[in-house]
């Protein structure tokens, strides 16, 4: 049998892994703007509103307005996922489009881009004014919604969402980009428990939960594991689980390298096959009037 990796399993392997990184990895990724890139960092540009001026006879001097600029920088870091394959005959499994190791790979790297797009909701982000100087932008309070809201030490409320839609609407007018809010299982759980006396709400949850549909009030609900959420699920009002209601058009995604794939013969493992996969992105928040934090206490 030869030692080389055939070509073959390689690619099939790397168009499994995208395919499934697509359908089934990342939950945030088409909810974000993304931007392919090229270099270390790069820039969301902001264009700011300027005023629009009366005009006051005929042929009156033109006024002109100084539109507002300034840009959000992203800094891309490099990822990797790797694992050995100590049985030759293992590799035949990689062809396979349902291969064990191709849906660890896409459900890991998935999960690590929405842990970097979710930090980049919740962190600070890095602004760029016109002379090109340098400041970090944390969330605002303004833009949360604090887990006392209506209800003290509360988990994910209907009045918790109806806020967070006012504050959006409130600085766009709208909601028509696209509005994701993204929450863990127990919030969803909670929202369930607190809506069962409104039945039409009631029955929206409920087809939410059976997976049936997946938005209400204007919002995308998409559901991420334990644990990706900033905050500590631990019953107390010291560090309460953040979920994010958010707009498109306010988070951006630097793809510097999709996720590729390569494998090879280590002879220090016993010429082990190594299965290998990197990809090198960052995220930010590109500005704070379309994001808002929901602070809700869970146990």
């Amino acid at each position: 049998m030869s030692t080389e990796i055939n070509k073959a399993f390689v690619q099939q392997f790397s168009d499994n892994l995208i395919h499934l990184l697509n359908q089934e990895g990342s939950m945030l990724k088409d909810r974000v703007r993304v931007k392919k890139t090229v270099g270390k960092y790069d820039h969301f540009d902001r264009i700011g509103r300027g005023n629009v001026s009366l005009k006051t006879g005929r042929h009156a001097d033109v006024t002109y307005t100084d539109t507002p600029h300034s840009r959000r920088r992203v800094i891309l870091d490099d990822y990797f996922w790797a694992d050995l394959i100590d049985e030759e005959d293992e590799v035949r499994m990689l062809a396979d489009p349902k291969s064990d190791y191709a849906l660890a790979a896409a459900y890991d790297l998935g999960i690590k881009i929405d842990e970097i797009i979710i930090s980049a909701l919740n962190g600070n982000a890095l602004s760029i004014d016109s002379s090109d100087a340098s400041s970090t932008v944390a969330l605002p309070t303004s833009q949360v919604v604090d887990e006392d809201f209506t209800t003290a030490n509360s988990n994910l409320i209907v009045e918790k969402l109806i806020e967070a839609r006012r504050i959006l609407m409130g600085h766009s007018g709208s909601i028509r980009d696209k509005a994701t809010l993204v929450l863990n299982a127990d919030a969803l759980a909670s929202l369930l428990n607190e809506t069962e006396i409104q039945s039409a709400d009631y029955n929206t949850i409920k087809a939410l939960v059976r997976g049936e549909v997946d938005t209400f009030m204007g919002f995308k609900f998409v559901t991420v594991k334990d644990g990706i959420l900033p905050g500590t699920a631990d019953g107390t009002d010291t560090a309460p689980v953040r979920c994010f209601a958010f707009l498109e058009r306010s988070v951006g995604l630097a793809m510097g390298a999709e996720p590729k794939v390569r494998m090879d013969k280590l002879p220090s493992k016993g010429y082990a096959t190594q299965v290998y996969a990197n990809m090198t992105l960052g995220a930010t928040r590109i500005e704070e009037e379309g994001v808002v934090a929901i602070e809700c206490v869970q146990s």
